[in-house]
């Protein structure tokens, strides 16, 4: 694999890690052992881990700085990598245990930012699996697919390839500094060819225009100011937590379908039910919470690394105390955010800020992140619809980890396995320990939805 460098979205993601925030994604899966069949030992399931590494070169590379911060960073391979780094073992007896291990430890920068956990044998006699990787690394799509690369749709894997890899020796500093600086001349340069191609067409001029109007648009709608929550924008530590539940995906659709909304919709409005549910069993007043989205721009397969994602901002109506009056006004507007091209919008606008000197740019990405800009994450992140097997263990459930910015306390994600919606409420486990209250109240909010459905 050739070395890449960093998209400005990548880098953002290294800008805004702390030791309190730590940007990794990923997943905590469960997965059977089918009767008659051996349990793989964790030797064995790293192993087989490590075999399928040449399907994802990129879990073999580091990032490698440029001098002087004159550029993103590249990703160069790792001639000391180790498996053993990667792929640990834990004597956790239950998932939510696994997860608060493996995902409370933020990943040491000197080496392939990724790291998967393995509990052999839980107390229910499944076995146990969380993997995070580096936000600079994938996004929350891609990380679920690079987590299909290690499963099979048979129980009987096939047998893996000779792997032959020998790590590049990295480009030392003298070459790195002048490849960033070739690297920004050539974007610069780009910037300066426009004014040029404009004039030469008005039709370019107008459609530019349009452009413009529509990023700003969608900038202004990024930076209108947020009121931070007591309850979700506090000082954060490091320890984490993993609320989860599990549901029939069926009921989501049935609900988005007697009411005209998206699966999508419907996992907002019952997030904010359950917020409300929450926030008002603290004998609080609840209200509106300004809410990033996620939204998926990528064409095609998951498997190429980085970020291909935009964001679209709504206030969640977590005040609503009426259902249906909830998912009516989170549909109407995620409607006319999509239709005023707010995600290819946003998704300019960050390609416009790449063109800043990169210290301008860890200035907006932190800004970006604060609690002043948004109070919530909620991520809808699709998973595999058919049967997958790790080593003949069948996969049960995935539940995702989206993750949370300094002084932001939960972040709420939802992955499809095969027929089930799988809910992942990532939190401070500090500031939230009666998260799994939380998870109650959106599975409760989720229930109450489907009953006026059904009316």
């Amino acid at each position: 694999m050739n070395n890449g460098r960093l998209t400005a979205l990548d880098d953002s993601f290294l800008a805004v890690e702390s030791a309190t925030a730590h940007m990794h994604v990923g997943w905590a899966a469960t997965f059977r052992v089918a009767d008659g069949r051996t349990r793989p030992s964790f030797t064995r399931m790293r192993e087989h881990i490590e075999a399928r590494l040449p399907r994802a070169p990129r879990y073999r590379q580091r990032i490698a700085a440029v001098p002087l911060g004159l550029n993103d960073p590249i990703w160069v391979d790792d001639e000391d990598f180790d498996i053993a780094r990667h792929v640990v073992a834990s004597d956790a007896r239950r998932i939510e245990d696994l997860v608060d291990f493996c995902m409370s430890v933020q990943l040491p920068r000197d080496r392939p930012l990724w790291q998967i956990c393995i509990a052999e044998r839980l107390d229910d006699g499944r076995i146990g699996l969380v993997g995070k990787a580096h936000h600079c690394m994938v996004d929350g799509i891609a990380a679920v697919e690079l987590g299909t690369l290690l499963l099979d749709p048979s129980p009987d894997p096939p047998q893996p390839k000779s792997d032959r890899w020998h790590p590049s020796h990295a480009p030392g500093i003298f070459r790195r500094l002048v490849g960033g600086v070739i690297d920004r001349t050539l974007d610069m340069a780009s910037l300066a060819r426009l004014p040029a191609a404009i004039t030469r067409s008005p039709r370019r001029a107008a459609e530019l225009a349009g452009e413009v109007r529509r990023i700003g648009g969608a900038f202004a709608q990024a930076m209108r100011p947020a009121a931070p929550e007591k309850t979700f924008n506090q000082p954060i530590t490091a320890a984490r937590h993993l609320a989860s539940f599990d549901r029939p995906l069926a009921d989501l659709k049935r609900i988005g379908k007697a009411f005209g909304a998206s699966v999508n919709d419907v996992l907002l409005a019952a997030s904010a039910g359950g917020i409300h549910r929450f926030v008002t069993a603290r004998g609080e007043d609840p209200g509106p919470l300004k809410t990033m989205v996620p939204v998926n721009l990528r064409e095609g397969s998951a498997s190429e690394l980085g970020n291909r994602i935009s964001f679209v901002f709504i206030d969640l109506p977590c005040g609503e105390s009426d259902p249906v009056r909830r998912l009516q006004d989170v549909h109407i507007k995620m409607s006319e955010r999509k239709e005023s091209g707010d995600p290819e919008a946003a998704d300019a606008a960050l390609g416009a800020v790449k063109l800043l000197p990169r210290t301008a740019r860890h200035v907006v990405s932190r800004l970006m992140a604060s609690p002043r800009t948004f109070n919530l994450t909620v991520s809808n992140i699709p998973g595999p619809q058919e049967p997958m097997y790790l080593l003949g263990c069948e996969l049960e459930a995935a539940y995702p980890v989206v993750p949370i910015a300094d002084r932001h306390a939960v972040s709420i994600g939802m992955t499809s396995v095969r027929d089930r919606a799988c809910f992942g409420l990532y939190v401070a486990r500090d500031c939230l320990p009666d998260a799994d209250r939380l998870a109650e109240a959106i599975d409760g909010s989720i229930e109450e939805l489907l009953g006026r459905a059904e009316v």
